[in-house]
């Protein structure tokens, strides 16, 4: 095995163990996410009300929070899930969406993200910045341009990352044009994906649900992450690939959770384009 097959090792084990994930999710694209993690080949299950939240987390291996379309109702299910999800040991990812652009959701991201043993948080680098409290400014959801991993920044960034990592105790993955993923003791780039994965409503939310499947069936947090960045970008590539001239986004769509659904290990393997950058 060289260095970076694990990606493909993860994917394997994802399908044979075929998790159960609890999503708590926003309401844009909870029907997709659903479909991605189907596709990867795990098993999702959608429970935001209180009173159920917490109890279906219990027959789950993973939980996904995603905090995109809040409410009073969605927080304390948040949290209940997320308090039995630690009790019991299971992996549970934060999906801070669109930190930093209002403070409900700033404060809400860093309330669980402090009160709850989070396993990875996952964010484009303005709403990182903003758990972090380090981030400027935000567009809605979408990232700050300033805020854009490069090559020029590309170490920095890597170091701004392990130590968020190291300080919040747990993986922390930034995805944008160069994807970011690190803990406390290495960081890994990812360079697979295409922009017009932008244009589909989404897709890094896709990326949040089938994340904790991935960590569920691989035991190294740090890898599982940087296999699940990779596959949903180089799902990407082979979508963005079947476009022909009439196809637009929501062509795009269909294709990238049908590259998702076909994925094999040998494949992500093959085309994920890793690196260790600290």
């Amino acid at each position: 095995m060289t260095n970076f097959d694990f990606v493909g090792v993860a994917l394997d084990e994802l399908r044979a163990a075929c998790p159960l994930v609890h999503c708590i999710i926003n309401y844009v694209t909870v029907n997709d996410c659903a479909n991605a993690l189907l596709a990867i080949g795990g098993s999702p299950i959608m429970a935001d009300e209180p009173a159920d939240a917490a109890q279906i987390t219990r027959i789950c291996g993973g939980l996904d929070l995603n905090i995109g379309t809040l409410n009073s109702r969605s927080i304390e299910g948040m949290h209940a899930a997320g308090k039995v999800a630690g009790e019991l040991g299971h992996k549970i990812l934060l999906d801070p969406v669109g930190a930093g652009a209002s403070d409900l959701r700033t404060s809400t991201a860093s309330a669980l993200l402090d009160e709850l043993p989070i396993t990875v948080v996952r964010g484009n680098m303005s709403e990182i910045r903003a758990v972090a409290g380090a981030a400027a400014a935000t567009r809605g959801v979408d990232a700050n341009p300033d805020d854009a991993v490069t090559d020029a920044n590309l170490a920095e960034s890597a170091a701004f990352v392990r130590a968020l990592a190291e300080k919040a105790g747990c993986v922390v993955a930034v995805t944008g044009a160069i994807d970011l993923i690190a803990d406390a003791s290495a960081a890994y780039a990812v360079r697979n994906g295409l922009p017009v994965m932008g244009k589909v409503t989404g897709t890094g939310c896709m990326l949040s649900a089938i994340m904790p499947a991935f960590l569920v069936a691989h035991d190294d947090a740090l890898e599982a992450a940087v296999a699940a960045v990779a596959a949903m970008g180089l799902a990407g590539q082979v979508a963005g690939a079947r476009m022909g001239e009439l196809d637009g986004n929501a062509s795009f769509r269909t294709y990238l959770i049908d590259a998702l659904y076909n994925m094999t290990g040998e494949q992500l393997a093959a085309g994920a384009l890793v690196e260790k950058v600290a």
